[in-house]
């Protein structure tokens, strides 16, 4: 093809026509419409609502440990299964902890029994010394006479002529007034034992008081002995899911060593926004929560509440501003989000779960 034919072609093709300057002016402004709505819905939007991705699922997970030790008779749950408050978890070998009890009962009604015999021993005692008092008193009394009596006759023998008298009854009247004396000293004594009555019967009382400490002693023993036996089955306490198992049948436990867990049913989020983040959240704010694990899984709940404090003051070892050179960081404080809907009761949550909370701040 020569060269003239080729400029031929080029002159046949139309020319572009340049845009108007009015066109090139409104598309101009559409673009800059477009970026500044834009622009503006994002800030907007960003500024009604607040996420993080430093937050996970949380709950309660209780340890079950023993109060009593020996060996597992009976393990009745295995790994990750439900149980129900109050079910038999554990059996631990009683025969011990039912002779302790036995052996318990058998001291409280030894102890019950001595108390009875002291306390009767206290009613004589009330009865008893008082007239052991009495009686003493009266002995004095008529040894007293009697010795009055003996002496008015040592008196008499001594005092009238020796030819009106003998001396048969000179030594007569005097041994009668002596052995009178003596009478009159012995029931003194005696008179002197039993005149501390109430001290006497306090004795006895103090013997009660020490008895009956023994019985209740003994009924204390007995109940130890029979929580012991109650002891041997581990119960749950609450609803939830066994984890972290770590007992075999026939194995022999300590008291408080951690058998398993039990996870509770109930489940909130635990999320830790920046302090930055806070200005505008308010308690019963809206959240949408999204769960890493279960991508199709949409959560819905609300604030719960704010912890007084962030993250890093009640760490094992706080910062320490006040001293050194401060360098300023934000820090994340704790937020607890409740889950109101979403959740699955076939699949549950477990505990640590990354989620991302979105709180809307209207």
């Amino acid at each position: 093809m020569s060269n003239t034919e080729t400029e031929v072609q080029a002159n046949a093709q139309p020319a572009r026509r340049p845009l108007p300057r009015k066109t090139k002016i409104a598309v101009a402004v559409g673009v800059a419409a477009l970026v500044l709505v834009s622009g503006g819905a994002y800030a907007v939007m960003s500024g009604r609502s607040v996420s993080t991705d430093d937050a996970y699922t949380d709950g309660r997970a209780i340890t079950i440990a023993p109060h009593v030790a020996g060996y597992v008779s009976e393990l009745d749950v295995t790994d990750n299964q439900f149980v129900r408050k109050g079910q038999v978890l554990v059996r631990i070998e009683c025969t011990d902890y039912l002779a302790a009890r036995d052996h318990a009962q058998g001291a409280l009604e030894s102890a019950q029994g001595q108390l009875a015999a002291a306390q009767s021993d206290l009613d004589l005692a009330k009865i008893t010394y008082p007239a052991k008092f009495a009686a003493a008193q009266a002995t004095l009394s008529t040894e007293r006479a009697n010795l009055s009596k003996a002496q008015s006759e040592y008196v008499r023998q001594h005092g009238i002529p020796k030819e009106a008298t003998t001396s048969h009854d000179i030594d007569f009247a005097t041994a009668t007034r002596d052995a009178a004396q003596g009478d009159v000293a012995q029931a003194q004594a005696q008179a002197r034992i039993a005149e501390p009555v109430n001290l006497n019967i306090a004795d006895v009382q103090a013997h009660v008081e020490q008895l009956t400490g023994d019985v209740k002693r003994a009924q204390a023993d007995l109940d130890q002995a029979k929580l012991n036996v109650g002891y041997c089955d581990v119960v749950a306490p609450q609803d939830g899911w066994v984890t972290k198992r770590g007992v075999e049948k026939g194995d022999y436990i300590q008291v408080g060593q951690q058998l398993f867990a039990v996870v509770s049913p109930e489940v909130w989020v635990t999320a830790n926004f920046k302090e930055t983040e806070l200005t505008h959240m308010r308690i019963g704010q809206k959240v949408s929560i999204a769960v890493d694990a279960y991508p199709n899984l949409k959560l819905n709940g609300h604030v719960d509440s704010i912890q007084a404090g962030s993250g890093g003051k009640f760490t094992a070892f706080p910062s320490e501003n006040a001293t050194g050179n401060f360098v300023k960081i934000v820090q994340r404080v704790p937020v607890k989000i409740v889950i109101d809907s979403g959740l699955d009761a076939k699949q549950p949550l477990p505990l640590n779960l990354s989620v991302e909370p979105t709180v809307s701040l209207q």
